[in-house]
C-alpha cells in the first residue's frame, strides 16, 4: 500500500531533524557558501559525487573537512600530481618476507569523504583508478575486491584558470559525477565576516559532531520514498532529451551542442531533486527542485560545439536555453 504524501513528509521531517543543526554547526566555520554545503548534502543523500570548479582559496577543502567533522565521517585528502600512480589511491600488494606471501595495503580511497584535490593534474591512468570506486563503490587490489565504506563521496576539485600541467578528465569519469558545482567568490559582507573570523594565527573554530554516518544511510531510505509526480518525471526526461535533440523541443541550439547528457543524467537529476526536497523538509518533488539542482547536474554533461565556442557560449548558456524552452508542469 502506497503511503500518502503527508506520511512521507512526516518521515522526512523526522529523518531530517539533523539538517538545521548541521547547517548551524558548519556555519560556525564556513562563512557563506550555502549552495556548496547544500550540494554536498544532496550528493551524500543521493549517493553521488561532486566535481568542484573554483579558484584557490574559496574554502572548498575546508567545507569538506568541516562536513566530515560534523558528521563523524572518515576523511582523506588526496593531492593529485603528474607522477601519481593508481596504487597511491586504491592501495597495493606488499611482499611479506616472513611468510613469503603478499599482504594487501589499502589506499586512502577507503574513507567516507575523499577529497581529490586538483584531480586534473594526474594522468588518465590515475584518474581511471577512481572509476570503479565511484561507480561500483568497490576497489579491486590484485585478485581481491574490497567494498568501500558507506556513505562514500568523492569530492574532486579543479582549477579553471591554471591549465599548465593538467590533463582533461575522461568523459567516462566526468559523467560519473552527480554534480558539477561552480564555486563563486563571497559577497562583500561575507568577506568581511571571513576577515573577522579567520584573520588570526590561531586554530580554526572547532566543529562539534551533529550526527554520524548511520543517520545519512537511514536518511537515504527516506529520500527514496519521496514522491515524484508523473508530470515531474516527464519534465525531467524532456530536459535530458532536449540536450541531445534541442530542435525537437523548440530550443534554438542548432549546431551548438556537440554531445548531450546520457541516461545517467536522468537518474541523477531525479535523485538530486529528491534529495533537495528532503533538505527543504518536503515529501514530494516540485519542478522548482528540478530547476534549482538541474544546472549542477547538466552543466558538465552538455558539450558545446566549435560553433558555440566561437560565439562564446558555455555549456551553462546552453543548459539555460534548454530550461527556458521546456514548459514547466
Amino acid at each position: 500500500m502506497q503511503r500518502s504524501i503527508q506520511e512521507i513528509t512526516d518521515s522526512v521531517c523526522a529523518a531530517g531533524a539533523w539538517v538545521p543543526p548541521l547547517r548551524e554547526e558548519i556555519g560556525k566555520t564556513i562563512v557563506g557558501q550555502n549552495d556548496l554545503i547544500d550540494r554536498l548534502l544532496v550528493a551524500l543523500l543521493g549517493n553521488g559525487h561532486v566535481l568542484l570548479e573554483g579558484v584557490p582559496g574559496l574554502a572548498k577543502t575546508l567545507s569538506l573537512k568541516t562536513l566530515a567533522a560534523a558528521t563523524q565521517a572518515a576523511f582523506q585528502r588526496l593531492q593529485f600530481t603528474p607522477d601519481m600512480l593508481p596504487a597511491d589511491i586504491v592501495g597495493t600488494l606488499i611482499y611479506s618476507p616472513q611468510d613469503g606471501g603478499f599482504v594487501t595495503k589499502q589506499g586512502p580511497i577507503f574513507a567516507n569523504l575523499v577529497l581529490a584535490d586538483e584531480i586534473n593534474r594526474a594522468p588518465a591512468k590515475v584518474q581511471s583508478a577512481l572509476l570503479e570506486a565511484m561507480q561500483e563503490h568497490q576497489v579491486t587490489i590484485g585478485e581481491q575486491t574490497f567494498s568501500l565504506p558507506d556513505p562514500f563521496l568523492v569530492l574532486a576539485t579543479q582549477n579553471p584558470i591554471e591549465q599548465e600541467g593538467t590533463y582533461p578528465l575522461p568523459e567516462a569519469q566526468v559523467d560519473r559525477f552527480m554534480l558539477k558545482v561552480v564555486v563563486a567568490y563571497p559577497t562583500r559582507e561575507e568577506e568581511r565576516a571571513i576577515l573577522d573570523r579567520m584573520a588570526h594565527s590561531g586554530a580554526a573554530p572547532s566543529v562539534q559532531p551533529v550526527l554520524d554516518p548511520s543517520h545519512l544511510v537511514r536518511a537515504r531510505r527516506v529520500v527514496d520514498e519521496i514522491y515524484v509526480d508523473d508530470k515531474v518525471k516527464d519534465y525531467i526526461v524532456d530536459l535530458v532529451r532536449a540536450t541531445r535533440d534541442p530542435e525537437a523541443f523548440g530550443a534554438r541550439l542548432e549546431g551548438l551542442v556537440q554531445m548531450g547528457a546520457s541516461p545517467r543524467a536522468t537518474i541523477y537529476l531525479t535523485l538530486a531533486s529528491r534529495a533537495h526536497a528532503f533538505l527543504q523538509g518536503r515529501g514530494y518533488v516540485t519542478p522548482q527542485d528540478v530547476k534549482t539542482i538541474g544546472f549542477d547536474v547538466l552543466r558538465h554533461r552538455v558539450v558545446p560545439s566549435y560553433e558555440a565556442e566561437a560565439e562564446n557560449l558555455t555549456s551553462e548558456d546552453l543548459v539555460g536555453r534548454i530550461f527556458d524552452s521546456i514548459p514547466v508542469p
